[in-house]
């Protein structure tokens, strides 16, 4: 059993043969059914998580003896990552609406034989007969009115298929936002989880030495962390904080096509009156270096001793600005 690292989907792969797999036992088999999916293009159990998620599949492979394969693949940068969302979910949305084609054309198939006898009286309301003739119109007129029935089915179906793929190029067409704020947003937690990868690796930095001095640092079970254990979370945190800044990059650029943030605490003012989407006009009260505090301006928006109350929002939220009166 082999345990590969596919830095281009991010996830854990295992592989191993079927043999391998039948001499299991059955608890192991469903350990490894619930944190892998197997896949038949890549030959191979691909975990369900994925990276930095993949503790769990990575205990669960180790504790099965799997051997480290190293990694494949050239890990993506996110604009690489949300053009391939986007290039995937709009060749969904393709075999979609042919799935949607090819159930309306079985359906109107189906339906034909009925639609061309609107108009025929007679065959709509002869009773049936109790003759070889007058059964064997029964039996047909019942066949073609089950296939109706089939066929009106087989449009309900290209009608869902027609639903999912519009969700899909929504999908498509959702991979970039045109929202500032949700950018906004985007940037400082990717900047949040650089500061807090930085932080650890100083952490991970100072146990490396506190190892080589001679020091026996251990885990809260008791067991004994080694240096080979600490360069590899240094190593997993070094491309978290690459994922991050590229994620930074990303957006930044994307709020920079949006016309970037025009305000700011330089150019607002107490009492200007500023436009945001979640709330309409709201009273500009104070300004941080990316976040600003205002006053509701609505009535029933106010605390019992009749002061408006206050919320926050990003400048980049700010969609009109009117000084104050």
């Amino acid at each position: 059993m082999e345990m590969i690292v596919n830095r281009e989907t991010e996830k854990l792969e295992l592989h191993f043969s079927r043999e391998e797999y039948m001499a299991l036992p059955e608890s192991d088999q469903a350990e490894i059914k619930s944190n892998f999916l197997f896949s038949r293009r890549s030959g191979a159990w691909v975990s369900r998580a994925k990276w930095p998620n993949t503790y769990r599949a990575e205990a669960v492979a180790k504790r099965l003896g799997a051997v480290d394969g190293g990694s494949e693949g050239e890990a993506l940068s996110f604009q690489e990552k949300q053009e391939r969302k986007a290039e995937r979910a709009e060749a969904r949305a393709e075999r979609y609406e042919c799935y949607a084609e090819n159930a309306e054309r079985r359906g109107e198939a189906l339906q034909k034989p009925i639609n061309d006898m609107h108009g025929d009286i007679a065959f709509f309301t002869q009773p049936n007969i109790d003759s070889a003739g007058g059964r064997a119109f029964t039996r047909r007129r019942e066949r073609m009115f089950a296939a109706y029935d089939r066929g009106m089915e087989e449009l309900k179906k290209s009608e869902y298929f027609r639903d999912r793929a519009e969700t899909a190029r929504e999908t498509a067409a959702g991979t970039k936002p045109r929202d500032k704020g949700f950018c906004q947003r985007r940037i400082k937690e990717a900047q949040k989880e650089i500061r807090d990868c930085r932080k650890l690796l100083e952490e991970y930095d100072a146990k490396i030495a506190r190892i080589e001095a001679g020091e026996a640092v251990k885990r809260y079970d008791g067991s004994v962390i080694t240096a080979d254990d600490v360069r590899g979370w240094i190593e997993r945190q070094e491309a978290r904080v690459e994922a991050a800044m590229s994620k930074e990059l990303y957006y930044t650029e994307i709020l920079e096509e949006l016309g970037g943030v025009p305000w700011s605490r330089e150019n607002l003012h107490k009492g200007d009156l500023v436009t945001i989407a979640r709330y309409g006009k709201v009273r500009f009260v104070r300004g941080g270096s990316v976040n600003f505090t205002y006053e509701f301006l609505q009535p029933h928006m106010t605390y019992a001793d009749g002061r408006p109350m206050q919320g926050q929002a990003s400048y980049a939220e700010i969609t009109a600005v009117s000084p104050a009166p």
